[in-house]
């Protein structure tokens, strides 16, 4: 792991920092979390652009018709059994 440094706001640094007091984790958890999922969200971005410049092939997109056959059987009647 590597070890990042940065300045914040001080009313940022003491907003982590009542999260981290109500939550009962550390302010680098709620920092680490917050940064992965920004990467995540600028990374999701770019999919669009991805998709666009390689698309799906004839095996890819046979997939998709197996996905609108919906549910394999009818799990309504073992709500019923249950009972």
């Amino acid at each position: 792991m590597t070890m990042l440094s940065f300045r914040v706001p001080d009313d940022e640094a003491a907003e982590v920092q009542r999260w981290a007091d109500a939550l009962g984790v550390d302010r680098s958890e709620i920092l680490r979390d917050a940064l992965h999922r920004h990467l995540v969200a600028l990374g999701g971005e770019h999919d669009a652009d991805a998709w666009a410049r390689v698309p799906l092939d004839s095996g890819e997109r046979s997939l998709s018709e197996v996905a609108d056959w919906g549910p394999a059987e009818d799990w309504a009647d073992w709500e019923h059994a249950a009972r």
